[in-house]
């Protein structure tokens, strides 16, 4: 992990962590409790102001920030007095109505949602291009032996996915994510074989690992090199960005799995690259080396598609927007559903070191193909992340939001605030709770980190 890499991760985290605290913030001030501090990053204070009776400060690490209201700390104040009931402070946040503080416990994550949506729309109204693959594919099953939802579709080698549920797919881009994040749910599918239309339906089988949706399709990429590695076999042999290989060892070459599976399965040493330049047929042997798995790297890269995505005008927008944020919020709350039905949780759950390092890499690697697509695709992602803080504060587990909006609810309903001693064991048990899941998500991390 470069420092870079970590610095880019600790920005998008503090990002989306500040709007969660904004979001307390406003809805604090909405229904009239008073807000004592308002920090953006956290630790010592380098600058602020005070206006009203709120102070403002910037501190040294730019990461998020938070939102003290007054009378936050009257929990503690009750415990440390043996009171039975919480000080009823004119202002404060526990003598306001539980459905003013249900309010503000809402309002992070609500604008976790709103930070969400205005994201994609934006990024769908500047438009943006991705860089992958055709919408061919080519059946697992043709190298792997058994059978996959692909087969049980009726897919076949060669097909092209033009819609699926009645979206157009405009890369395979589009595919993998359709299909991961429909696991166990049917898809209705319309190919392009052959010229025909044909329409069927498939159901994404759930890795267990991931919790992602599989098919058992791979994307067909046409074998024209796009670049040569630098001191790679394939420089070394002569090969140049534009050559298009037509067999390996006299076996046929249609697509790269068609050569991956051969280098990979028979571990030829030198095998002899036939290939054509400018209509030109030509002819280089390789020399390659293999790790323990079986792997090799001939130092090809392939031509991929360049799309261009935009949405139509400003309502196209804001509904493009809308639908994305939809579907976001559904495949999360699908993914935290899939850790209760076998998926391998310390695969499935990051914790905060594994997220920085996620981020910081999509950031430093979108960022390396241009400004533009840098901001879009960062964006897209921190997006993303923040229907996540959503979707986890709003569990109902004890100190996190959801905790405390079943808590204020239940007194809503009751008509009376819960006892003193009540809340400190309904927060015992949250401690409990959200230091197991922090343990168990660092756990994967560093398993994760170790490469096991």
């Amino acid at each position: 992990m470069t420092i870079v890499s970590i610095l880019l991760g600790l920005l998008g985290l503090g990002i989306v962590v500040f709007f969660h605290e904004l979001g307390h913030f406003a809805a604090a001030r909405l229904v009239g409790v008073e807000v004592e501090e308002f920090s953006i990053g956290w630790g010592p204070k380098l600058t602020g102001f005070t206006h009203g009776t709120t102070r403002y400060r910037l501190s040294v690490f730019p990461i998020g920030g938070f939102c003290r209201m007054k009378g936050e700390d009257s929990y503690r104040k009750a415990i440390e007095q043996n009171l039975e009931e919480f000080p009823r402070d004119p202002g404060s946040y526990f003598t306001a109505h539980p459905l003013k503080r249900i309010a503000i416990a809402l309002g992070g994550p609500a604008l976790n949602v709103v930070f969400a949506f205005v994201v994609f729309a934006m990024i769908g109204g500047f438009g943006y291009s991705v860089k992958s693959w055709g919408n061919r594919v080519v059946l697992a099953s043709d190298y792997e032996g058994g059978s996959y939802a692909a087969d049980a579709a009726g897919l076949r080698t060669g097909d092209a996915i033009v819609s699926i549920d009645g979206r157009e797919v405009r890369s395979f881009s589009d595919i993998q994510e359709s299909f991961a994040l429909s696991a166990g749910r049917q898809l209705n599918l319309v190919l392009d074989r052959n010229g025909q239309n044909v329409q069927t339906a498939v159901i994404p089988l759930m890795d267990k690992e991931t919790g992602a949706g599989k098919v058992g399709v791979y994307p067909w990429i046409d074998p024209v090199v796009d670049s040569v590695s630098e001191n790679g076999p394939a420089r070394l042999a002569g090969i140049v960005a534009g050559d298009v290989i037509t067999s390996v060892d006299g076996q046929p070459i249609r697509h790269i799995v068609d050569l991956m599976r051969y280098l990979e399965t028979g571990n030829p040493e030198r095998p002899v690259f036939a290939y054509s330049r400018s209509g030109e047929p030509a002819e280089a042997m390789l020399v390659l080396s293999y790790d323990a798995t079986g792997s090799t790297d001939p130092g090809l890269s392939w031509k991929q598609t360049s799309v261009h995505i935009q949405s139509a005008g400003l309502f196209g927008a804001i509904a493009d927007g809308f639908h994305e944020t939809i579907k976001t919020i559904g495949a999360t709350y699908r993914g935290l559903a899939s850790l209760f039905m076998g998926v391998d949780a310390l695969k499935a759950v990051s914790g905060p070191a594994r997220i920085t390092w996620i981020v910081g890499q999509v950031a430093s690697e979108s960022f390396a193909t241009g400004m533009g697509s840098g901001l879009s695709v960062s964006f897209n992602f921190l997006a993303i992340l923040s229907i996540g803080l959503f979707a986890m504060n709003l569990l109902p587990i004890p100190l996190l939001d959801g905790g405390w909006i079943l808590l204020f609810l239940i007194e809503a309903l009751r008509g009376k605030a819960a006892k003193v001693k009540t809340v400190l064991r309904y927060q015992t048990i949250g401690v409990v709770v959200v230091a197991g899941l922090f343990l168990f998500a660092t756990l994967g991390d560093i398993l994760f980190f170790s490469g096991r």
